[in-house]
């Protein structure tokens, strides 16, 4: 087996790790609760990666940069029989997820709080039904694009993970980046867009929940995207 590229400390796709300091319950939560959820990298994943969960699920899903945490609590708690991987580097909304799951009982979900290629390159081939990439850093500025989360060596991430007819979902409100991950992914072999027509790519996923960053977009004046791959 091919030993997998593993992300060096220039090739970081996220910037910074915290903000405002935390509150005293938030501070709690992180040292109290996050062990419980938190996945263990230090050991060798399972083969089945459902194992990791208290009870049986169907469906395997992660996403990656999960911000406020919004999409992914309403998606665990919408679908108790889907198991969720959330990553997210920034302290604060770590802390924010974590109160909330121990708010809602949401035990199908599992955390990490570092790069998503570490997870990625964790986790035994074929495993994922979906990976969700929602509002992701768009890094505008031309010299940062390399910093961009999609990229070729991470849509091979992507394929090695997912099983076959399983789907990436992309959404941003910056064209230059949906443009950009349109591009990438006409040009991996392993993806294919699924819209026929525009209403499939401007028109929301099913039973999405608003977000705090769609919210400004729209107040801003921007328009999103909503693109699926599925995994050939």
């Amino acid at each position: 087996m091919t030993e997998p590229h593993r992300t060096r400390a220039t090739e970081a796709f996220f910037g910074r790790r915290k903000g405002k300091p935390l509150r005293t319950q938030q501070a709690a939560h992180l040292e109290t609760l996050l062990p419980a959820y938190k996945l263990d990298l230090a050991s060798p994943a399972p083969s089945d990666i459902r194992t990791l969960f208290a009870h049986e699920v169907d469906r395997l899903r992660m996403e990656i940069g999960f911000g406020g945490g919004e999409h992914l609590i309403h998606r665990a708690v919408e679908n108790p029989a889907t198991a969720f991987i959330g990553v997210e580097p920034f302290v604060n909304s770590m802390a924010k997820l974590v109160g909330q799951i121990e708010a809602r009982g949401a035990e199908n979900i599992r955390l990490h709080d570092d790069d998503a290629t570490q997870v990625l390159d964790w986790l035994p081939d074929a495993c994922l039904d979906q990976i969700d990439l929602l509002y992701p850093d768009p890094w505008p500025k031309r010299k940062h694009w390399k910093r961009r989360f999609v990229s070729p060596v991470n849509l091979d991430r992507f394929a090695r993970v997912l099983k076959p007819g399983g789907l990436f979902c992309f959404a941003s409100d910056i064209d230059t980046y949906v443009n950009w991950t349109l591009q990438h992914c006409r040009d991996h072999a392993a993806f294919e867009w699924m819209a026929d027509n525009a209403a499939d790519w401007l028109t929301p996923y099913a039973g999405w929940p608003s977000t705090r960053y769609e919210a400004k977009a729209k107040r801003e004046g921007r328009k999103s995207a909503y693109l699926t791959f599925r995994r050939l």
